[in-house]
């Protein structure tokens, strides 16, 4: 027997027979029972991997050996996520350039991916910095464009002048940049989108058809935000201009007693009287100062201002007054509300602030209650002229026909989903492939003349001033000839946001180096992902976005399918001490302490043994040497000398069992109680002192998954083959698996009084004697009357007694 574990020396044995041999790397010119597999790819805009990676790459490679073991033509590529703002913040912290930073820190993590055993395809790698794959995702912005997916305009923006560039929607969680936590605000600017709102109601669709986390659809529902109601237009006095709004109650027109713009709405600037115009812009300069969180808070004083102008009523022809409050946001519909304060708590509390009427129109029995109170049910109609005494529901469907027929407004399908807004003001990302001509407007860069590269004349700075991005500081990069008319003109100052490159990414790693396209046709064979494996956090960002990639991609003609993620899999989170690990906290883990101390498969296998994988737990430093006294027992067990003997029926029953719940559990990714499985396999066996041979090596397969140097290292040492993950994964027996034996509650007057295990097959007489013979049980009989036995099988017995 090899006494020593010595787990430096394995890991690194395997770790470089495995590159050598390439057995990573499957022939993806074949694509029969092919399973692609992949992990959220990591940013390498730290200089190490954290715990967090450890937990996502670690399970998920378990799952992918699992299912090369079950027969899978297994795909498990790796890339890096080098673009963004994290990288160019490390480069100006550390004063280097990005290109260099960067490429130290995938160095650093590649040999840190190798060394947690993972079984990842490095010949298919991909860098969303390299210019061979930024030149395809200038190629996807191009295509986007001439499918009118592509557009540019001046809008109002979330600016974070901290890191000096504007955010989506989606970076912005309760008023704060998601990445520097500073305070974000409103601009101005011009800037790129993406037309995903043309793709809301597929995206909803398609959900219910997706094998994904219930929450995360949850999610992606509400952000898309679905709203069924009528579109309505108020002509305003004495101007041509009109509003818009949409309601989803047009039942309650009868009670506008006020429209709402908000401070953003383009009309205000257009409309407002002179005698009002210095109190609304101070009102307007105000609101810029407070978040849409706060403004959009229910619980916080109402303010605004009147305009000065009314707007007609389309169907009672009243002239209500125009407000500019900030309750009322442009992000949000048209920017512009019908106020039905009998109807809205929200318009109930600033009509009463500022002493507007309140009109009932909506009763719950059809009686009038008064202007004292807010119903905001549908019942009956109320003082709604010819639709008074009509069910609310249907005064909907009349007056939305009756909009439509006076051409102001009509039904309508809203939604919450804004374009996404793909322009950032920073350095380090894809540039945008257009020039901007004075004679010649807005021109697309040619095919051929991509990628449009990165300059290298930039000195980076944490900011470049409000609207400067940096890429206009270098003359050599913004000034070129328009490639039509041949006169001066200049690029497109701004890079992409970062999730454009990840919005795709998963469709260039089967034709990692394919010069032709984006992607090679007879590639896509591999196509969608099997099983994708990452955070909840990209619930509404990159997951939405890849969604909608595909689908544009799927509608230029490009892919054969709609959904990129068939299967999709949240790890936990690991906590210390109850509390999410960071540096300022001083409460994070090294994982490259441990692996020195134990080594890579102890540190992964207790990783997946802390709970179940879709939810984390807490860190235990201790809690590792558990896992450390299991392999050795796996180490001992496994060069135990071979038996001759014939295997009695309980060790084939234990053998048999553990395959069929350690294979249950690795289907279902519950890795935790597959290695407690594997913990009393081991402990039943603890005694012996010989095995039959055909015990180790099932052994060895169960446990190849989980930790893959310990179980290659044995493999060979048991004269198995070239590799173990060559291997079928261990098949059981369903009549060896099934005990001879169960437990048997036993009560008395209902309560339990003990437990016995007999032989399933134990007949009724038989089983009511052994209960009786349980000695807490036979004490609570003493004495008693048994007035009834009843028997339910395979499960209890009780005793009812006087």
């Amino acid at each position: 027997m090899t006494n020593q574990y010595l787990f430096n020396k394995i890991e690194t044995k395997w770790q470089k027979r495995w590159k050598e041999s390439k057995i990573h790397s499957p022939d993806l010119t074949k694509s029969m029972k092919k399973y692609y597999a992949l992990t959220m790819w990591p940013y390498p805009s730290g200089d190490k991997l954290h715990i967090g990676h450890w937990y996502n790459y670690g399970p998920a490679d378990t799952y992918a050996r699992f299912m090369k073991m079950k027969g899978y033509n297994v795909f498990q590529p790796q890339g890096f996520d080098a673009f963004g703002l994290p990288a160019e913040n490390y480069a100006i912290h550390h004063k280097v350039h990005p290109a260099l930073s960067t490429e130290k820190n995938i160095a650093t993590m590649k040999k840190q991916l190798d060394s947690i055993g993972a079984m990842y395809d490095w010949q298919n790698e991909i860098r969303s910095c390299a210019p061979e794959y930024y030149k395809w995702t200038q190629w996807l912005f191009l295509k986007l464009y001439d499918m009118g997916l592509a557009y540019r305009k001046t809008a109002p923006v979330n600016w974070c002048p901290s890191c000096g560039t504007v955010l989506a929607n989606e970076q912005v969680k309760d008023g704060v940049c998601d990445r520097c936590k500073e305070q974000v605000t409103k601009k101005e600017l011009t800037q790129w989108f993406f037309k995903i709102t043309d793709y809301a109601e597929e995206l909803l669709q398609n959900l219910d058809e997706l094998d994904w986390p219930e929450k995360t659809k949850h999610m992606q529902q509400n952000w898309i935000g679905k709203s069924v109601g009528a579109n309505i237009i108020f002509k305003i006095k004495e101007y041509d201009d009109t509003i818009e709004v949409f309601s989803t109650r047009s039942d309650t027109i009868f009670g506008a007693t006020y429209l709402v713009l908000a401070p953003e709405h383009p009309l205000v600037k257009n409309i407002i009287p002179s005698e009002y115009k210095e109190t609304v812009d101070s009102y307007i300069a105000i609101t810029k100062e407070k978040t849409e969180i706060e403004r959009m808070s229910l619980d916080r004083e109402k303010t605004g201002v009147f305009t000065g102008v009314y707007a007609i009523n389309p169907l009672s022809k009243a002239e209500i007054p125009i407000w500019v409050a900030d309750y009322v946001v442009s992000s949000y519909g048209t920017g512009a509300i019908m106020a039905v304060p009998s109807g809205d708590e929200r318009d109930f509390e600033f009509a009463n602030e500022f002493g507007l009427p309140i009109i009932e129109v909506v009763s719950p029995d059809g009686e009038l209650h008064g202007n004292d109170q807010c119903y905001s049910d549908y019942g009956i109609s109320v003082n709604s002229g010819e639709y008074s005494g009509k069910p609310t529901e249907s005064v909907q469907k009349l007056i939305n026909a009756q909009l439509d027929e006076l051409g102001c407004g009509g039904a309508k399908i809203q939604y919450k989903l804004h374009d996404w807004l793909i322009s950032r003001q920073r350095y380090w990302g894809t540039p945008i492939p257009i020039i901007h001509c004075p004679a010649c407007g807005i021109v697309p860069v040619e095919m051929n003349e991509l990628p449009v590269l990165l300059p290298e004349d930039i000195k980076l700075s944490s900011t470049y001033g409000d609207e400067l991005s940096p890429l206009a500081a270098s003359d050599s990069y913004i000034n070129v000839k328009c490639p039509k008319c041949g006169g001066d003109a200049k690029r497109d100052a701004d890079t992409m946001d970062t999730f454009v490159c990840s919005s795709w990414y998963y469709l260039r790693y089967p034709n990692a180096h394919y010069s032709e396209g984006p992607f090679d046709p007879d590639r896509l064979k591999w196509l969608p992902v099997d099983c994708y494996i990452g955070g909840a956090e990209h619930a509404t960002m990159h997951l939405l976005y890849a969604r909608f990639i595909t689908k544009a991609l799927r509608d230029g003609g490009y892919l054969n399918f709609d959904e990129p993620f068939t299967k999709l899999y949240h790890q936990g989170t690991i906590t210390r001490d109850g509390t999410k690990m960071s540096k300022s906290r001083g409460n994070t883990v090294s994982p490259d302490e441990f692996i020195e101390n134990y080594g890579s498969d102890t540190f992964r296998a207790y990783l997946m043994f802390m709970g179940p994988f879709d939810e984390g737990a807490d860190w235990s430093d201790q809690g590792i040497t558990g896992i450390d006294r299991f392999l050795k027992k796996v180490w001992r067990f496994c060069q135990l000398p071979d038996s001759h003997n014939s295997s009695s029926k309980k060790d084939l029953q234990v053998l048999h069992h553990t395959i069929q719940t350690v294979s249950s559990d690795l289907e279902h990714m519950k890795f935790n109680t597959a290695i407690s499985r594997l913990m009393e396999f081991i402990n039943h066996f603890s005694n012996y002192e010989e095995i039959e041979s055909s015990f180790k090596l099932n052994l060895i397969k169960m446990i190849a998954p989980l930790t893959p140097h310990i179980a290659e290292e044995l493999w060979e040492i048991n004269g198995g083959g070239e590799s173990v993950f060559l291997e079928a994964f261990p098949e059981f027996d369903a009549a060896l698996a099934e005990e001879d034996t169960i437990a048997i509650a036993v009560q008395v007057n209902g309560k339990l009084r003990g437990n016995i295990e007999v032989v399933k097959t134990l007949e009724k007489d038989a089983l009511l004697l052994e209960a009786r013979k349980h000695e807490n049980v036979h004490h609570y009989l003493a004495g008693k009357e048994i007035i009834k036995e009843i028997v339910v099988p395979q499960r209890l017995v009780n005793f009812v007694v006087k």
